[in-house]
């Protein structure tokens, strides 16, 4: 005799395969930042550890509540994926504003009176909504002057 499938049933059977199909789905993202070549700067930290810590709880519920070691297993392993992205970011970040700083140091300025016949230097402020550098990439042109 078969058992009807209960709403319950359905529910924790959605909620089983949607939480073990995440796992797979943080993998293009981490490649995405592994690749990234301007500091992962569309990836939020809040976002991403807020994740974190809401799986982290839920591991916490999945031992201490319901004893259940196989859903505390799924949410560890949804939570090391998101520290791996956020440690992953927080390493890029560092890694492109180090270079944004040598490239700084690498084109001498033209702000100064001592450089006024040299090439003139176009260049933007490097923001975000997540962070900001507070300095200039400068790009030399060809033509020199003021613009």
């Amino acid at each position: 005799m078969i058992m009807p499938i209960t709403l319950s049933d359905a529910a924790l059977g959605v909620f089983t395969l949607c939480n073990r199909a995440r796992i797979f789905v943080y993998l293009p993202q981490i490649f995405k930042i592994g690749r990234d070549t301007q500091g992962a700067a569309v990836i939020f930290y809040t976002t991403w550890a807020l994740f974190g810590v809401s799986h982290l709880s839920t591991v916490a519920y999945a031992i201490l509540v319901v004893d259940d070691w196989r859903m505390a297993a799924v949410f560890a392993a949804n939570t090391l994926c998101c520290f791996v992205i956020l440690g992953l970011t927080a390493w890029k970040r560092a890694v492109f504003k180090a270079t944004l700083k040598v490239l700084e140091a690498a084109v001498p300025s033209t702000e100064h009176a001592d450089h006024a016949d040299a090439p003139r230097r176009t260049g933007t402020t490097l923001t975000n909504s997540s962070f900001s550098y507070p300095f200039r990439l400068g790009v030399v042109s060809e033509r020199s002057g003021p613009s």
